[in-house]
């Protein structure tokens, strides 16, 4: 096993509903297929955002205090002895997820729906599994990924959010050729925007509430944007032949089926308010209306570094990177979407 240090690493740290704190947590070393990463950046996601202001994520609710994040790159600390193909100072991202293996799900290859997957940073789990926002993690090695050459520790970074994208435009289907509506262009929405352009399609059309967030999703390829809470803006296509439903609103599931043309495909990528939702469902029968979610991803974090480590135009998304010690600031300017797309944290 190749050494570490010993002591403790400052992390992030949620204790409930508003208390975020930084604060020391023990290191420990790595076990014979671990690795441990010293990490480099950190995205804030929505659902650290969820956790840090609400205490929970949908019905995941804060019960003992957990470290945050799973959007982590570094470089390698140290690693276990049966660990092979890895040299300490490596640059690395790090996948989040930790399926069975051992599921129906995980059987057919569909392992971003193991119902037993640990999720760095989630209280799905009790224990919960410890995040990503701490100066040094330990991680199975399986969960990690060298970087392609090149590619830089604060552009790698994006790897997580666009595998989110890239499995959303997956679950679209064929996209070549395509016109698409994508509502919400936050981080997500705007590299599902990437996503769309490398795919092929036609046009793409992004609805959001914010002139600066849509001032970023033309930046990375969209054809055309529309303020969301002006429906008779002319920017509005009359029909699409995809819709991406990326806010996690009710309005723009209801925008999607609506825009979406007879025999169309809507994507369910944001997560919506804890219970029902009201759209119109009828719709879906009259028109014949594809609805189909989207869930995290797998294979897509290997795709999604290749894509970062060429000239996919998503750096526009990276808005603010802030320091570990300022870390309840850097939550807050997260939230405010006039202000930010997305904020990193720096823990070197």
């Amino acid at each position: 096993m190749t050494a570490t240090g010993t002591g403790a690493d400052r992390a992030c740290v949620v204790h409930g509903a508003g208390d975020l704190r930084v604060e020391g947590r023990p290191a420990r070393a790595p076990g014979p297929h671990e690795v441990a990463v010293r990490i480099a950046f950190g995205g804030i996601c929505g659902s650290d955002l969820h956790y840090y202001h609400r205490g929970a994520v949908g019905d995941f609710a804060v019960r003992e205090p957990m470290v945050l994040g799973h959007e982590v790159v570094g470089t390698v600390a140290g690693f276990g002895a049966q660990v092979e193909g890895l040299t300490v100072d490596d640059p690395v991202a790090v996948h989040p997820a930790t399926p069975c293996d051992d599921c129906p799900q995980c059987q057919a290859d569909r392992r971003h729906l193991c119902p037993r997957t640990r999720y760095l940073g989630s209280a799905a789990a009790f224990p919960h599994v410890q995040g990503g926002f701490a100066e040094r993690i330990v991680v199975p090695a399986a969960q990690i990924r060298v970087l392609p050459a090149g590619l830089a520790l604060e552009r790698a970074v994006l790897a997580e959010p666009l595998s989110v994208a890239l499995h959303a435009v997956a679950r679209a289907g064929e996209v070549t050729g395509r016109s698409v509506l994508v509502t919400g262009a936050g981080p997500i929405g705007c590299l599902v925007v990437a996503a769309l352009v490398v795919a092929g399609a036609r046009s793409v059309i992004v609805s959001d509430m914010q002139d600066a967030a849509l001032a970023v999703a033309t930046a990375v390829g969209a054809t055309g944007t529309v303020r969301a809470d002006r429906p008779d803006d002319p920017g509005w296509p009359a029909e699409v032949d995809i819709a991406v439903e990326a806010s996690g609103t009710a309005p723009g599931l209801d925008t999607c089926v609506r825009r979406v043309s007879r025999g169309g495909v809507v994507v369910q990528l944001g997560l919506l308010p804890p219970g029902d939702v009201p759209f119109t469902g009828n719709l879906l029968v009259t028109r014949e209306i594809d609805l189909r979610g989207a869930f995290r991803f797998d294979h897509e974090f290997d795709r999604a570094l290749d894509l970062l480590a060429g000239d996919l135009p998503v750096g526009p998304v990276v808005t603010q990177i802030v320091p570990l010690a300022d870390a309840r600031a850097a939550f807050e300017l997260a939230g405010d979407r006039s202000r930010a797309s997305k904020v990193l944290l720096d823990l070197r």
